[in-house]
């Protein structure tokens, strides 16, 4: 069945109708019919079975049936502090990070950043950023979308009250068990450089608050592929 993200109230044994953006996706592009089943999920935790009772020239009806409350999220809750990119790069890394089951991601900036973003300007990408996490979200079954933070200077996220488990993927080897580490935590945060990466500087302010360097394998990775293979050792290695 096809899985859409809403933003209702959503109980068993009730009906609603659908929002514009679901009624768009799901009757105009899929072309639904009444008696067509699907998921619904609202962010909040569990997804609902529901099937379409009524359709008009402009919206539709369904019933809420079931309740699940599987979330499918990962044992280890990990905050993504991700610096900047331009074009569908960052796109990339978002929706990938997502689908590893990333609990947050923080935007951040830093010396070599390609981007500035100012909150109250550019509400508008931090939108676009936040809609392909919940797209991410309905195409890989996850029902608690991960927010998509407004942007950071490195510095300030430094500051701010993190997990006790910190890594930062930096071409820098420290004489540490990565995946012992990685076994015992709940929760982890993970900085990730932009594509010049980040400085010398910017790596030593992380370790003084408490980072770990992490250098995964030989080869340097592009800042939209770092998070992608770092939450998959996460995911694997948790326990």
């Amino acid at each position: 069945m096809p899985r859409f993200f809403i933003e209702a109230e959503l109980n068993t044994n009730t009906t609603i109708q659908l929002t514009d953006t679901v009624f768009h996706h799901w009757i105009k592009v899929l072309r639904a019919q009444i008696g067509d089943q699907a998921t619904l999920f609202n962010g909040i935790g569990g997804e609902y079975e529901v099937s379409l009772i009524d359709i008009s020239k402009k919206s539709a009806a369904v019933q809420i049936h079931t309740y699940t409350p599987n979330n499918r999220t990962p044992k280890c809750k990990t905050l993504l502090g991700q610096v900047m990119s331009k074009g569908d790069r960052m796109d990339y890394a978002i929706q990938k990070a997502v689908e590893l089951g990333v609990a947050e991601i923080q935007l951040l900036t830093s010396e070599r950043c390609e981007m500035r973003l100012k909150y109250d300007r550019d509400q508008k990408k931090i939108d676009h950023w936040q809609a392909i996490a919940i797209a991410a979200c309905e195409q890989c079954g996850m029902n608690i979308v991960p927010k998509i933070l407004a942007p950071l200077s490195l510095d300030t996220w430094l500051q701010s009250e993190l997990p006790n488990t910190k890594f930062v993927l930096a071409p820098y080897k420290e004489e540490i068990n990565i995946i012992d580490t990685i076994h015992s935590s709940l929760s982890i945060a993970l900085l990730i450089g932009p594509e010049g990466g980040l400085n010398e500087n910017e790596v030593q302010a992380a370790n003084r608050a408490g980072f770990l360097n992490w250098c995964i394998g030989e080869r340097i990775l592009r800042t939209e592929t770092a998070p992608i293979v770092a939450l998959s050792i996460i995911n694997q290695y948790v326990k």
